[in-house]
């Protein structure tokens, strides 16, 4: 553990930050894992985990006795993550998008990744309203769009002399992450035409320089990772600067090894530093609320966490992980690309009966706690 990661912890554990069934999955924890720790309301529950078929599929009796044990396959080395209608879909990046089916309870490649859809290395996926599913595939040199049904639709840019890392909608147009430029550009989702660019005008501020990790919130503003600034960068849809989130640094608010990101619908910035084996969360102004993971071995722990996403529409299938009393609002699905886990499950939400303190109420108390902590200057 690194000077940072203790950092991180010490003030994890001091200050009380803010911040159907699903049989077959991963068991749950011997007791709740919950974060911040208690004393503290707890706000956010791991609570299960999948990395392979044997932690999804069911298998009867006698099927054992006939074909034998399943197979234990697995993800492998996994980076993008996305769910929908009951489906949890990971880019391998040492294969293809694998589909975990909790209605279905079944774990298989995705339908359509074959032919005109075949993916060389996919590594992050996102997924429309209408369902359509955008790939993308540095190596393949493409961003892979799928239908609802998961049937390939269509594909857009032209190999070779870009490197597309990440992609994500908004209404009409395709903004797709391309470190090889240090841009965003912007394709026209019907036609398949590249339009604009991001992140190469203004002053050096306002300007990309390695973009690896899209998300948008709910104003439609567009949210960068950008690993060469050790930054995320705020533009809205048209490309214009709006602001920024962390700086490098080993401590609180700070980033060292940026990753992916994810935005609830009150605004709030999920933000994975792999270094720190944690997730970060910060309110609108950019400050930090809380964050969750930590390296380790143990359930609710990150081992090298690349993805962070956030799902409304699926609570149901991991009802049976939460604990009694504690009331989900959403899903949060972190990646990590070595351990024992490779998909984790945790959910955002608030246990009945505590008293909680809004973001405002939450920031003046830790503003107020450093304010007592820091030294008074001595007299003149």
């Amino acid at each position: 553990m690194g000077a940072g990661e203790r950092r991180l912890g010490i003030f994890h554990m001091s200050v009380p930050l803010l911040l159907s069934a699903c049989v077959g999955a991963a068991p749950k924890p011997a007791a709740p894992v919950f974060f911040p720790p208690a004393p503290a309301p707890p706000r956010i529950q791991y609570l299960t985990s999948y990395s392979g078929v044997r932690d999804i599929e069911q298998q009867s009796a006698f099927s054992r006795f006939v074909v034998g044990e399943i197979a234990d396959v697995r993800v492998d080395k996994p980076y993008g993550v996305a769910m929908s209608e009951g489906k949890i879909y990971v880019c391998d990046t040492n294969g293809t998008v694998m589909t975990f089916d909790l209605r279905r309870k079944t774990f298989e490649p995705l339908k359509g990744a074959t032919g005109n859809g075949k993916l060389t290395q996919p590594v992050n996926i996102s997924i429309d309203a209408d369902g359509t599913k955008y790939v993308a595939d540095p190596v393949r040199g493409q961003v892979v769009a799928f239908d609802r049904d998961d049937e390939y639709l269509r594909a857009y840019g032209e190999p070779g002399g870009w490197r597309p890392v990440d992609a994500v909608a908004i209404e009409d147009r395709l903004y797709v992450a391309d470190p090889a430029h240090g841009v965003v550009k912007i394709f026209d989702k019907q036609s398949g035409e590249m339009t604009s660019v991001i992140g190469d005008k203004g002053p050096p501020a306002e300007r990309l320089d390695r973009p690896t990790n899209l998300a948008v919130d709910r104003d439609k503003n567009l949210y960068v990772t950008d690993i060469g600034r050790f930054q995320v960068v705020k533009f809205d849809r048209d490309g214009h600067f709006e602001a920024m989130f962390g700086r490098l640094g080993n401590s609180l608010g700070h980033f060292a090894r940026p990753k992916g990101i994810a935005l609830d619908r009150d605004g709030r910035l999920y933000a994975v530093d792999a270094a720190f084996n944690n997730v970060q969360i910060f309110n609108g102004d950019g400050r930090l609320l809380m964050f969750f993971g930590g390296g380790g071995d143990e359930p609710g722990t990150l081992t090298l966490p690349a993805k962070v996403a956030i799902d409304y529409d699926n609570i149901e299938y991991l009802a049976p992980y939460v604990q009694p009393g504690f009331t989900l609002e959403y899903l949060i699905l972190v990646t990590s690309q070595f351990g024992d886990r490779r998909v984790n499950l945790f959910g955002y939400g608030r246990e009945t009966g505590r008293e909680y303190l809004s973001d405002t109420q939450l920031l003046q108390e830790v503003e107020e706690r450093r304010k007592k902590a820091a030294p008074s200057a001595k007299p003149q």
